[in-house]
């Protein structure tokens, strides 16, 4: 291989880890949402586990688009090519991370909690993983029609959350022995959020990819 072939190859390494963990970041979404549904403690423990997974494939992603960098010294869209590499694996190791926190929430509440947990935390998991999917395709193609149809999704899982968490406070103010219970479903509730803000983050990683310019799809 020449030079250039070799650095094209070495890339292609690095994007196909990214789609290898954003499926796995999306599975970790799955998983810790029915365990909350569940009460599941011990998926709840694997899916905690799991996240090291992710931690790792993030960090050898990192360090891969790093050396091509430092090797190759790349330009123009090469270079954005690595650097969007970079921020997009954080952002699906902070997708991770949320998952695990709904993880350790699923933990807190116990077994026998007592509480019925929210129908929006599933519905919102729902649209979340679907932006997921649509976040990857987007970089996968370099699609930014794709990747403008996130902000709006986003905006629907936004105005999903703001609903739920005021219907939960109203309850706090009727169950007031349950309030530790009921806010680890609203913080459980504003991890799904924070998924849709990270899969958002992907969309604007692929406008400025694409674009050489920063976007704002929540505008």
């Amino acid at each position: 291989m020449v030079g250039r072939e070799i650095f094209q190859s070495e890339v292609k390494k690095v994007e196909e880890l990214i789609i290898e963990m954003a499926k796995k970041a999306k599975e970790q979404l799955t998983s810790a949402v029915e365990t909350l549904y569940n009460s599941d403690i011990e998926r709840a423990e694997k899916v905690i586990e799991a996240d090291k997974q992710l931690d790792s494939l993030d960090f050898e992603i990192n360090e891969a688009a790093i050396l091509l960098i430092a090797r190759q010294q790349p330009v123009a869209t090469d270079l954005r090519r690595l650097v969007v590499a970079i921020r997009v694996s954080s952002d699906l190791e902070r997708m991770a991370d949320n998952a695990k926190n709904i993880a350790k929430s699923t933990i807190h509440l116990g077994k026998d909690h007592g509480i019925e947990i929210h129908k929006s935390i599933a519905e919102m998991k729902e649209i979340a993983t679907k932006m997921i999917d649509l976040a990857i395709k987007a970089y996968e193609n370099e699609d930014i029609t794709l990747a403008r149809k996130l902000g709006d999704m986003d905006d629907m899982i936004d105005g999903m959350y703001s609903s739920m968490l005021r219907e939960l406070l109203e309850e706090t103010a009727t169950n007031p022995q349950k309030i530790q219970h009921i806010m680890q479903m609203a913080f459980s509730g504003r991890y799904v959020e924070r998924i849709g803000d990270h899969a958002t983050n992907v969309g604007e990683d692929v406008m400025y990819l694409v674009k050489g310019e920063s976007a704002d799809l929540n505008e």
